[in-house]
């Protein structure tokens, strides 16, 4: 039995030398996985973080196309508006010379009824007129046609009378208002 256990005492330590040895295979594998582990683990990140920015990116690009697409809208309906200007300009003449005229209601009447439609439809469509008169005068909204000795101290700086009627659309200058500044 001796030479039993001489014999086993050599097969073990064999087999404890042959695990070392495959070991080093077993670790240089793990290290090996474990590296191609993290480089994808990498590669993942930066893919979703493309992906992220790119979203982002087209969200931004979307938002941007739509206010432009807003913006051109209303920009288009500018240039019809500003075509109207000088018809609500007549209008606005030709109630003043009714005024003063005694020959015709009906003609005042009619005047009136159509300037009024054409300043309700151009309010619907984001015309504002820039009240001017007696208010500070402000380079932003006014254009300064010629300045007037004002009448009292009050009045200097302040528009005295308005030539012609300015007008925003949705906000934005589309006439200044010609004024009369008081000096």
């Amino acid at each position: 039995m001796s030479k039993k256990k001489e014999s086993v005492k050599k097969e073990v330590p064999e087999k404890e030398s042959t695990k070392e040895v495959g070991k080093e295979p077993i670790d240089k594998e793990l290290e090996e996985a474990m590296a191609s582990l993290k480089s994808a683990e990498e590669k993942a990140a930066a893919a979703k973080n493309d992906y992220l920015r790119l979203m982002a990116e087209f969200d931004t690009f979307r938002r941007r196309t739509a206010e432009e697409k807003l913006e051109l809208v209303k920009s288009a309906s500018s240039d019809t508006i500003k075509g109207l200007l000088p018809v609500l300009d007549d209008c606005e003449i030709a109630l003043a010379q009714l005024e003063k005229s005694t020959d015709s209601e009906a003609a005042k009447e009619g005047t009136l009824l159509i300037y009024n439609k054409l300043k309700a439809y151009l309010k619907t469509r984001g015309l504002e007129p820039i009240d001017a008169r007696g208010k500070e005068f402000d380079t932003e909204y006014h254009e300064a046609v010629t300045m007037f000795p004002a009448p009292d101290e009050s009045q200097k700086g302040k528009v005295i009378d308005v030539v012609q009627n300015g007008y925003t659309l949705y906000g934005k200058v589309l006439r200044y208002a010609k004024v009369i500044v008081g000096a």
